[in-house]
């Protein structure tokens, strides 16, 4: 299953770096900029399988894998692994009891040496996976796509247009450097 994002991000470009680059000087579209800012966000971490600013995230499961597989990376901490035992009753598994890949993009969860997961009661979203993953301070590259992506929406307003938009390749190249290229 995806991740779900539990914490709200901050927007990795401000409002006054895209109207600058946009060469806007008022405020009558401010509301339309910041929306471009927050969807420019969200196509760079779908292109890049990441997270630009660092959030919590919420995976859920219906039962453990081999290995939890943490998206959106890198992964910088697990804050809790829980499941619903054969009861029915909300257990939170010890630290102790597994070990967090956060060198690896994407990141893995596993059980500890000796340890394996507890048997989880037979039902969808029986284990709750909460972490915090994501790119502290974007690269200049990041930040450069996104507003190109900005500039690119906030020119170009209609779903198609009379004149087609030429992709520019060496922006889709700056992200290259943060994708996930693995299955």
């Amino acid at each position: 299953m995806n991740p779900k994002r539990i914490t709200t991000p901050t927007e990795p470009v401000t409002l006054a770096e895209a109207k600058l680059h946009l060469r806007v000087d008022s405020d009558d579209e401010d509301t339309l900029i910041a929306a471009l800012i927050s969807a420019a966000r969200e196509a760079c971490e779908d292109r890049i399988d990441g997270a630009v600013p660092v959030t919590g995230w919420r995976l859920t499961l219906d039962a453990f894998p081999d290995a939890i597989k943490l998206q959106r990376g890198p992964v910088s901490s697990v804050e809790s692994v829980k499941y619903l035992d054969a009861a029915g009753v909300e257990q939170t598994l010890s630290p102790l009891d597994y070990l967090v890949d956060a060198a690896s993009t994407p990141g893995y969860i596993v059980p500890a040496f000796g340890k394996a997961w507890p048997e989880t009661r037979d039902q969808i979203n029986a284990v709750t996976v909460e972490y915090t993953a994501g790119s502290a301070a974007p690269a200049h590259a990041l930040k450069a796509w996104m507003l190109l992506a900005i500039g690119e929406m906030y020119a170009n307003r209609e779903g198609s247009a009379e004149r087609p938009v030429v992709a520019h390749g060496f922006a889709e190249r700056l992200l290259d450097p943060f994708r996930y290229w693995g299955a």
